[in-house]
């Protein structure tokens, strides 16, 4: 008997992973974190491409059985997390790297009843590859390599990302940025991470990804300005407020710390729903709107920049600079965001408001006047009776009718006696025909 050669802990790993059993998939879930733990902890230790190309396939097919919404979202968190579970972020990237792949590879297999829970996946690894930025301190050369991996597997043109995958991570790349790290980015590091998308937004041949990129990432910089500015006012008025003197912090701190104390309950409330508004929509990223249409323009008046792209960014471009500017729409602009532009315009609205009154005056004058008086009608009608029963009548009046609104009662005139003409035909044959009727009896 040959003995049996053991299949490497890897190939076993994925076999429980894709079990049928929900205990003994969700047993090697926890046995893989420990067993990723223990061999990256060594100095010689880590994994192979194809090593994670086989983890991923069975973390894949773990997602593919598990079934019920709530389970779906807690497998889903626990296989993002395992990116922390690596030691080094060489071995971060590979685990992200095969983890796009397997996507790729298996997307075109996917129904449409399993689509939803992969959607939530790629959320879900996208939010914690970020999130592994923040820890690391959003370090530049750790930014550029995400970027470059990302643009590399999706947004390439020579990856094997389906479209639905490329739509999807556009879609959901701003708003898990939002989540990680409004609160700590600063403008120039947000412009990095659109880097890529400006590049890309250039050259591409698709009209979808020329869509998506527009749609999700700059058009959805546009919408959110407003935001964004209320956020910065939210700011300043919070330090101004951070100005008051410690003794009344002091006296605020004892009243909060009173049992039953109402001022302590309702600044409780006040900390614990912090935009909670109608308008508030979480997190915005801020911006250099200057700076990010300039980069636009720089990759767009590019001479092998396709024209339907570079259409398309200029439109993009022409807003930024409207918002570079201080012009916003206020249709969009929350009432607070914008308060203070309106103080500053007021003065010249209500210099143009009484011109355009004026103005309108006028028209309003020369309307009622140019309304006919009604006494025309019965004129024209006593005019055409004496017409049909005394002949023609002098052009005298038809001549002074002709002056600014008189070519229109001509055309009336002309064709009432065109119909007047053909009744009286109409007569004369009815009475030829009853004619020799009449001699017949």
């Amino acid at each position: 008997m040959v003995p049996r050669v053991p299949l490497p802990p890897e190939i076993q790993l994925a076999q429980r992973l894709a079990g049928n059993e929900q205990v003994i998939r969700d047993r090697a879930v926890k046995k893989l974190r420990k067993y990723i733990v223990a061999r990256t902890q060594r100095a010689a230790g880590g994994f192979t491409h194809d090593e994670l190309l086989k983890v991923w396939k069975g973390l894949f097919y773990c997602m593919w059985m598990q079934d019920k919404p709530l389970l779906q979202e807690e497998l889903g968190k626990t296989i993002s997390q395992l990116i922390h579970a690596f030691q080094t972020t060489e071995a971060q990237h590979l685990f992200l790297q095969t983890f796009w792949q397997t996507m790729n590879r298996e997307w075109t297999g996917i129904d449409r009843l399993r689509l939803d829970k992969f959607y939530m996946l790629m959320r879900m690894v996208l939010n914690e590859s970020l999130k592994a930025l923040k820890m690391q301190g959003w370090q530049e050369r750790q930014i550029e390599q995400l970027l470059e991996l990302l643009t590399t597997e999706i947004l390439h043109p020579d990856s094997q990302a389906p479209s639905g995958v490329k739509s999807h991570f556009l879609e959901i790349f701003l708003e898990e940025l939002s989540k990680v790290g409004a609160a700590e980015l600063t403008a120039d590091q947000n412009l990095k991470f659109i880097d890529p998308f400006c590049t890309i937004a250039a050259r591409t041949q698709d009209s979808l990804v020329l869509h998506n990129i527009t749609r999700g990432v700059f058009e959805a910089i546009v919408e959110q300005a407003p935001f964004a500015i209320e956020d910065l006012m939210n700011e300043l008025d919070a330090q101004e407020e951070e100005g008051v003197s410690e003794d009344d912090e002091r006296g605020q701190d004892v009243l909060s710390k009173e049992p039953g104390s109402l001022h302590g309950a309702a600044r409780d409330r006040n900390e614990a729903l912090p935009g909670d508004g109608e308008d508030s929509v979480g997190p915005v990223l801020q911006f250099d709107y200057e700076a990010v249409a300039s980069r636009l323009f720089a990759v767009a008046s590019q001479q092998g920049t396709p024209s339907q792209n570079r259409k398309r960014l200029y439109k993009v471009i022409r807003k930024l600079q409207d918002l570079a500017e201080g012009l916003f729409p206020e249709d969009d602009v929350p009432e607070k965001a914008y308060r203070n532009l309106q103080e500053e315009g007021q003065e010249r609205r209500t210099k143009k408001r009484p011109k355009s009154r004026s103005q309108k005056q006028p028209g309003k004058g020369r309307k009622e006047d140019s309304r006919p008086d009604p006494s025309s009608g019965s004129e024209r009608r006593m005019r055409r009776r004496r017409r049909r029963g005394s002949g023609p009548e002098p052009t005298g009046p038809q001549e002074q009718l002709g002056g600014p609104g008189g070519r229109g009662a001509r055309k009336k005139r002309r064709r009432l006696r065109a119909g007047a003409r053909v009744k009286v035909a109409g007569c004369q044959e009815l009475q030829t025909k009853q004619r020799p009727l009449q001699s017949r009896k």
